[in-house]
């Protein structure tokens, strides 16, 4: 039975795929594919047929290309957008070199939405390095204009003849600045009136399509002509996502990742859930809040069903904005309404976030503006891997003035924390993990929390004080129950409670912190900052994600590779905790 993963995608970029490594030398020839959702026939077709069940899974294939998995995969990814800057660093480097050695990009419609394409098409089209950027745009259907005609147009304007036409023209024509400018204009119009290419003709490339990307002997046809032309070419191929498969064709979103299926009736298997996830705890608090609050305004960067907004698109269109993948036009475009009185609410991964950081200072923070952010995703994902874990958000939002960070242990409290975070009047994060929660009853009502105020969960009598933030809460309550700790939920990660801190901290003599965060920067570290500055001397042990990235796998998997699974965190607090009871052996440890 397939595992899943990502399938729609890959199966849009077969006949792609097979061309381009049948003209093209891979791997002396770099081939750079854009996030890695239609790589899967590339992994394929370069020697990992055999291992491609184990995909995502624990010590399996990475979910996306990896330099260190296969040497063609010429560079790593995960994050979209970044194959045209990758692949032109190593055309300028093969022109460096005098490598006689050819580039590739291929990437996604969705992914062109992004700012770093444009920036790195705008680079590429001023320099002669020879690029090809393959435009994959895999839309629901293939265009009209794709068939025989823009077949056509391809082969035409990739062969030889047409380039030395058009090269010796320009040379003629620039002479006589009259005539150039006129036929310039006159190719801009003819093209404008058959082919979608006059933005990129303008950005410096040679412009060629759009194709049938199913066509795959006009593929080769074409491919074998582009890759003897110099400089910058852009090749618009056009495919169907699900291609061959009736399923994934009918509902290119539903099969994009679907989790394992059954191929001959089209049955996606449901994993069995306790309760709502928190993406699904998300979209019902949103939509909750634009029915009694019209200034709400939901964002996300083209993670509509991810962050569990659907619902909330369908009954508040007016109010919704998908800004394709732009975490950065997300985060300013929220900083505007907010100037304007209006409560933007971003929904979007921690690890999406990470490329917005510039705008979440500058923008939001820098100006004190009430945009909500609900992270999702935070902490460790599972299967997506290194490039999605949301390990980094505790240490690189708390050092940001102006933020309040909180992190709920439950699905209520994520529910109650969103709407704190829309009654402050400064910007907020609420991070809350993939998946499920522990199964607490969600209260209808929202009430706001004190803001930095931490709960009391368990008193114990042994001198130790377990400080648990967000989702370590149900294990820190199996160990602080076996070592008779106390037990903090501190639910903000900024500010801190303080004032119970100072307060607990001087009648226990150890203090441990636990956190789905790395350890370096994180609340753990908080904590520390908080207790020196005050002057408490006390032990105290900062438990989190190491200081390495956690390969992919099942989210158990991934928690056991960070020691932060309930064995790990129990065996290592309690041979800690047998050192600090035990004066002599904590002399003994210390010397």
């Amino acid at each position: 039975m397939p595992r899943g993963g990502h399938f729609a995608a890959g199966l849009g970029t077969v006949e792609l795929t097979v061309a381009l490594h049948y003209v093209y030398e891979t791997p002396h020839d770099r081939l750079v594919w854009d996030v890695g959702h239609q790589a899967y026939p590339h992994k394929v077709l370069t020697g990992r047929r055999e291992r491609l069940h184990t995909i995502k899974q624990f010590e399996g294939l990475a979910p996306f290309p990896s330099r260190a998995e296969s040497e063609y995969d010429t560079f790593g990814v995960g994050h979209s957008s970044t194959s045209i800057s990758a692949a032109l660093g190593m055309a300028v480097a093969a022109q460096q070199r005098g490598d006689e050695r050819k580039v590739v990009a291929v990437i996604g419609d969705g992914a062109m939405t992004a700012g770093m394409a444009f920036e790195a098409l705008n680079h590429a089209g001023a320099l002669t390095a020879d690029l090809l950027v393959i435009l994959n745009d895999n839309d629901m259907s293939i265009s009209e204009n794709v068939g025989a005609m823009s077949n056509y147009f391809a082969k035409v304007l990739s062969g030889r003849t047409y380039s030395s036409l058009r090269e010796g023209g320009k040379k003629i024509l620039k002479q006589m600045p009259t005539a150039w400018e006129l036929a310039r204009r006159s190719e801009e119009h003819m093209k404008g009136m058959v082919l979608p290419g006059t933005l990129f003709e303008e950005l410096g490339f040679n412009y060629i399509g759009p194709m049938d990307g199913h066509d795959i002997k006009a593929l080769v046809t074409t491919l074998r002509n582009v890759r003897k032309l110099k400089g910058p070419q852009f090749l618009h191929v056009v495919t169907r996502k699900g291609k061959g498969y009736a399923p994934a064709e009918a509902d290119p979103i539903k099969w994009h990742g679907p989790g394992p299926f059954d191929p001959a009736s089209g049955t996606i298997f449901k994993e069995s859930a306790s309760g709502p996830s928190y993406s699904q705890v998300f979209g019902t608090w949103l939509c909750d809040m634009a029915e009694r609050n019209p200034a709400i305004i939901g964002i996300t960067p083209a993670m509509r069903e991810g962050s569990g907004l659907v619902e909330y698109s369908k009954r508040f269109p007016d109010r919704y904005f998908d800004v394709a993948i732009a975490e950065q036009h997300a985060v300013t475009f929220a900083a505007g309404l907010a100037c304007e009185g209006l409560q933007p609410v971003v929904a979007i991964y921690s690890t999406f976030l990470q490329r917005a950081y510039d705008q979440l200072i500058h923008d939001v923070a820098l100006q004190n503006l009430p945009v909500v952010f609900a992270l999702d995703r935070a902490g460790l994902v599972g299967g997506d891997g290194v490039t999605h874990q949301g390990s980094y958000d505790y240490s690189f939002l708390r050092c940001i003035p102006n933020m309040v960070v909180m992190a709920p242990a439950d699905e209520n409290e994520c529910r109650q924390m969103l709407y704190t975070a829309t009654t402050l009047k400064c910007p907020s994060a609420v991070r809350y993990p993939r998946g499920v929660g522990p199964g607490v009853a969600i209260a209808a009502e929202m009430t706001a929390l004190p803001v930095g105020k931490a709960a009391i969960v368990r008193e114990g009598r042994s001198g130790l004080l377990l400080l648990s933030f967000g989702t370590m809460l149900a294990t820190a309550k199996l160990v602080a129950a076996k070592l008779d700790a106390t037990l903090v939920n501190m639910r903000f990660v900024k500010p801190l409670d303080q004032a119970l801190l100072l307060q607990l901290t001087a009648r226990h003599r150890a203090v441990a912190t636990l956190e789905e965060n790395v350890v370096s920067g994180g609340a753990g570290s908080a904590v520390s900052e908080l207790l020196a500055l005050a002057g408490v001397s006390v032990s105290l042990l900062n438990i989190g994600i190491p200081d390495r990235f956690i390969e992919h796998g099942s989210r158990d998997d991934c928690l056991r590779s960070a020691k932060l699974d309930l064995s790990s965190v129990s065996s290592t607090i309690e041979r800690w905790w047998a050192v600090q009871s035990n004066p002599g052996a904590r002399a003994a440890a210390a010397s």
